[in-house]
């Protein structure tokens, strides 16, 4: 037998289509082929979502399979390019650069690195073409790729970083993901709300962000033209599948696929020990101080600042974060804190900044007012005779010299803990507190037998 992986990204457009939908087509068509074994779930890869030239949310998709020659998965790659082409006939966007790659055989380590890599940091054309020409000549390894289109190739990146990010040895979580009949497309998504209400509560601790309470509004549905009807997040693939039974959807589901995904899993951010390693366009994690108060800026945001003794960096907290945004508002200086978020560029407004995603509180910090002192004799609050003269009590007349103002801690409405923002503001890869604890570290040992439809 031999394997082949095949690589896709950049197909999809603000104006329709899908890179998973094209997949999904490919898959249903394949596994009908008694001589394609899928050795894994489709992988749905997310990559540094703060990247400046990113895609939709800037991931890609890749297959893995088994076929019997060599012949096969050349078959199987010519295929893909041709059923790629047909479909971006009909979604194009002018800034697309759709891209299909495939390798033939064992990964190559540098691939593999590209895909760890293309996570966490900024990945320019040229050091995946360096890559390439390294593999092809280092290696025995088949590679080969299709540029789609003559706009460029930059869908390289994350068609060839979504084969070398194999989730072999790090966490990751499933989505199944529904999609439309053609005739639906661009019309309002009917499902009703209630049973996506009855599911997130029956499959809790199993899926996560379908629902945003706060707001009473189901997380499930995307907005846009596009032909995916709903997708669930969760940790096991067959809890998927329930979970779909559990919904009411009120027009025909045209097919749905699980993918094996890093969503939700922090894969982006890094730990790191001081400011000084903050790189803009990054992801991280730091303990460090509030050293500047929180203050609210127009539109409702927050911005406050950190320091590890040596730098200070400001962390900007977003209006749509809703009650999140107003913990980070109380915060004050001395409290000790781990921010969690992606660094974005200065302006000519401001210096760096983290995005907040998730915030650690460790200590808080005591904060004081101070008073003026309470008349030994008759408990009444003493007046100031003057700067460093003391205090005089106007009610019975006494005087003491040397008293001074009283410090008086002020009670703080915070308290240590994890605090993250509602399920409406996350996006891909940040990871929800409920998943803490539920980190897996091994691929799956076979998949289930209904992981698609129809298949």
């Amino acid at each position: 037998m031999v394997r082949i992986h095949i690589g896709f990204d950049d197909i999809d457009t603000p104006f329709g289509g899908c890179t998973t939908h094209l997949v999904a087509k490919i898959v249903l068509k394949w596994i009908k082929r008694p001589w394609t074994k899928f050795v894994d779930y489709p992988g749905l890869l997310r990559f540094n979502p703060g990247v400046p030239w990113k895609t939709r949310g800037n991931g890609g998709l890749v297959l893995r399979i088994d076929v019997p020659s060599i012949e096969k998965a050349l078959d199987l790659y010519e295929e893909a390019i041709g059923i790629a082409r047909d479909y971006i006939r009909e979604f194009t966007h002018p800034e697309s650069q759709p891209v299909v790659a495939a390798i033939i055989g064992d990964i190559p380590k540098y691939v593999k690195w590209l895909g760890k890599k293309c996570v966490k940091d900024v990945v320019p054309i040229n050091l995946v073409e360096r890559i390439i020409d390294i593999v092809k000549k280092q290696s025995n390894t088949t590679l080969l790729y299709n540029e789609l289109s003559s706009k460029g190739k930059r869908g390289l990146i994350g068609a060839l970083a979504s084969i070398g990010l194999t989730l072999e040895n790090s966490d990751y979580t499933y989505e199944l993901i529904a999609y439309r009949k053609p005739e639906y497309w661009g019309k309002p998504r009917n499902i009703d709300p209630e049973s996506v209400k009855y599911m997130d509560k029956a499959t809790e601790g199993k899926t996560f962000l379908n629902y945003d309470y706060e707001v009473d509004k189901p997380l499930i549905t995307p907005h846009g033209p596009d032909p995916v009807l709903l997708g669930i997040r969760g940790e096991e693939p067959s809890i998927l599948v329930k979970a779909l039974e559990m919904i009411k959807v009120e027009e025909p589901i045209d097919s749905w696929i699980i993918y094996r995904t890093n969503q939700a899993t922090d894969m982006h951010l890094t730990r790191i020990s001081s400011l000084e390693k903050a790189r803009i366009y990054t992801g991280v994690i730091i303990e460090a101080i509030v050293s500047k108060d929180p203050k609210k800026i127009p539109g409702g945001h927050v911005i406050f600042s950190v320091s590890d003794g040596e730098r200070k960096l400001d962390v900007a907290v977003y209006q749509p974060t809703g009650k999140f945004r107003e913990i980070a508002y109380q915060l004050r200086r001395g409290d000790r804190i781990v921010v969690y978020g992606m660094i974005r560029p200065p302006s000519s407004k401001h210096g760096p900044t983290l995005n907040l995603e998730k915030l650690k509180i460790i200590e808080v910090a005591k904060i004081y007012r101070f008073e003026a002192p309470k008349c030994p004799r008759c408990g009444t609050r003493m007046k100031s005779m003057g700067r460093n003269k003391g205090y005089k009590c106007p009610k019975c007349g006494y005087r003491d010299p040397k008293a001074r103002k009283i410090p008086v801690e002020i009670p703080r409405n915070i308290k240590p803990g994890f605090y993250q923002p509602p399920p409406r503001a996350f996006k891909h890869l940040m990871k929800p507190i409920e998943r803490y604890g539920k980190e897996k570290t091994k691929p799956p040992k076979k998949m289930i037998n209904k992981w698609c439809y129809p298949c």
